[in-house]
């Protein structure tokens, strides 16, 4: 098994590609070791001293680090356990499951403006900041105000006010006239 290693906008991130399918649908964010519990394979990598976040998309697995550990000394470690977790055989995501992270249900008036803005994150944000090892979901619709939740590489990237604003923030008001602005929200 070869695992080539991707770097991410946020130098605190990097992608690792492991050239098979991780998770079949969806994401699976585990934003601390305490909420690891879910994922075998997320486990395995905590157990590496510096880790503060690990990520799952389809076809990639992204790992957080804290600022007082190198990535040269980390990365032989996390290499190793995802190769150990793929090569055993056991599953990704425990038996009891995680329901794959998506957008947040919206119940109210403003239905169709939600599905459209839900069909643009999916078509033109959601593949896009996957190739940069990270997911940005919708979490909210009030007021023409869009509430974003950044997962992966985008959360605690340096960039990632630029591109709420510049990038996610000007396509949704360009596509939706309702929309006024796009904030991220922590989860």
């Amino acid at each position: 098994m070869f695992i080539q290693t991707e770097s991410t906008p946020n130098p605190a991130t990097l992608k690792f590609l492991p050239g098979q399918t991780v998770l079949s649908a969806g994401t699976a964010d585990f934003p601390s070791k305490d909420s690891a519990h879910a994922s075998p394979l997320a486990e395995k990598i905590f157990e590496v001293n510096g880790v503060t976040g690990v990520f799952l998309g389809h076809d990639f697995v992204t790992v957080t680090k804290d600022d007082g550990t190198e990535w040269d000394h980390m990365k032989p470690s996390i290499l190793g356990m995802i190769m150990e977790h793929f090569q055993s055989g056991a599953p990704v995501l425990a038996a009891e499951g995680v329901a794959p992270s998506g957008h947040a249900d919206h119940t109210g008036e403003d239905g169709d403006i939600v599905e459209q803005i839900k069909e643009l994150l999916d078509t033109r944000v959601r593949p896009a900041v996957a190739q940069d090892g990270g997911d940005i979901t919708f979490h909210g619709f009030e007021r023409g105000v869009v509430y974003l939740h950044m997962q992966g590489a985008c959360a605690g990237c340096p960039s990632s006010t630029v591109t709420l604003k510049m990038g996610i923030e000007n396509l949704l008001r360009h596509y939706i006239p309702e929309v006024t602005e796009v904030r991220p929200i922590d989860l």
